[in-house]
């Protein structure tokens, strides 16, 4: 069956390196039967402030105004803003989404970020009982495609910016696998602005052969939500013994003190 694909793209510029990797995908993903939409957030004006005007008619407490709260009950009453309600609808029919950005201040950039805070609503993305590996998404996809202006070899164990896998752990564990995605290893392109043509349009020609096969990736490894207690939401006690020999920590956020996994947010199978 065909696949829905989603991609959030979030440059600036149609000359960009980031439009390139982004045309590249649409037209591979749509040469293999694929739908392909994007959703272009600066040439759609995407407002990038979680406020209550994203939130249709009165709100329910104007004086403490709480987002978190009010876009549920929102999301409930379908009174979200038409701009969130249709990037919604997107999500919902996508199979696979992919984020098309910069790295900004190791992060992904302000307008990225607002369609984050807004689409990814409570209820919609997310609920207390439906996160991580029994999150709402668990049946999509989704990954990381981005640019740094730094070189791979700054963002190493032993680099001035650190380790990637840990600067991708609050995006990939913290926003994807909370709301349930099967995340899929990123696409970095490693400080294209610096580098010469050929280099270029070699970044590109591999993330073209990586999308031939993308749809039938397995994704990244994360830590089951049956293997915490209910309670303080800690490892529990048999989980913790298990890996107690073990040379390295479970992932990079829990690490249980020991080194950290090497890869294991830039390559499945890690």
């Amino acid at each position: 069956m065909a696949k829905k694909v989603l991609i959030v793209y979030a440059h600036q510029s149609s000359g960009s390196f980031n439009a390139a990797a982004k045309n590249a995908a649409v037209e591979v993903l749509t040469a293999q039967g694929c739908t392909v939409d994007v959703s272009d957030l600066y040439a759609m004006g995407f407002k990038a402030t979680a406020t209550a005007e994203d939130i249709k008619g009165e709100v329910k407490n104007a004086e403490n105004f709480c987002y978190l709260e009010e876009s549920k009950l929102a999301w409930e009453q379908g009174k979200l803003s038409d701009d969130i309600m249709e990037e919604q609808s997107k999500l919902t029919e996508a199979d696979l989404i992919i984020f098309q950005f910069p790295m900004y201040w190791f992060s992904v950039p302000a307008i990225l970020k607002g369609w984050i805070d807004r689409v990814l609503t409570n209820g919609f993305a997310f609920s207390q009982e439906k996160r991580y590996s029994q999150g709402i998404f668990k049946d999509k996809k989704a990954m990381l495609s981005f640019t740094t202006g730094s070189l791979e070899s700054m963002f190493s164990p032993t680099g001035i910016n650190g380790d990637m896998n840990v600067t991708l752990w609050p995006l990939q564990n913290g926003i994807l696998h909370y709301c349930g995605f099967q995340v899929l290893a990123p696409q970095i392109f490693w400080a294209p602005s610096s580098a010469v043509a050929e280099d270029r349009k070699s970044m590109l020609e591999s993330w073209r052969t990586r999308l031939q096969g993308l749809l039938e990736e397995k994704p990244l490894s994360f830590i089951s939500l049956d293997c915490f207690d209910e309670k303080a939401f800690q490892l529990k006690p048999e989980v913790h013994e298990k890996h107690a020999s073990k040379e390295f920590g479970l992932t990079v956020g829990i690490h249980l003190n020991k080194p950290l996994p090497p890869h294991s947010q830039m390559k499945a199978g890690c």
